[in-house]
């Protein structure tokens, strides 16, 4: 059986979250594509959330993680990429959602404003939960539509 290949990437504010969650993807059976930061240095997030859009984008991952402190910078960074739908959740039923509504490709998480347990709801929350298609089909494709005009 083909594992899925997760991405994750965070600034040094979601450094330790981010090492725990990879920690638990790998529990979980997931294979983790860790873009960094790997220490709690410094360091710009955004080249965070670009390096995990581009890897959704591309194909190299499924998914994608993105924490630094509030989540908002790195979502807007990693939604900057017109194939990624960043969803910044701060509750299971959030990521959740975010996925069968919105089909959302990242879970943007801010680790000072949740704690690790929210986060790892968050996370399985993310990664369960199938995209509902349907009635969201055509909002979902809007999106697409209107990013790719706008990059274009």
């Amino acid at each position: 059986m083909h594992r899925e290949t997760i991405a994750i990437g965070a600034d040094h504010a979601g450094f330790a979250m981010k090492a725990t969650l990879a920690t638990d993807l790998a529990q979980m059976g997931y294979d983790v594509l860790d873009l960094g930061t790997n220490s709690e240095a410094s360091v710009d997030y955004p080249d965070f959330g670009f390096a995990v859009g581009r890897a959704v984008a591309s194909g190299e991952a499924v998914r994608g993680i993105v924490v630094c402190g509030t989540g908002i910078g790195i979502s807007i960074a990693a939604n900057r990429n017109p194939h990624v739908r960043a969803a910044l959740c701060t509750c299971g039923l959030m990521a959740g959602l975010a996925r069968e509504h919105n089909d959302a490709n990242v879970l943007a998480l801010g680790s000072r404003i949740i704690g690790i347990e929210t986060a790892r709801d968050c996370m399985r929350q993310f990664l369960s939960t199938r995209y509902g298609g349907d009635r969201h089909a055509g909002r979902v494709t809007k999106l697409s539509h209107i990013e790719l005009e706008i990059v274009e």
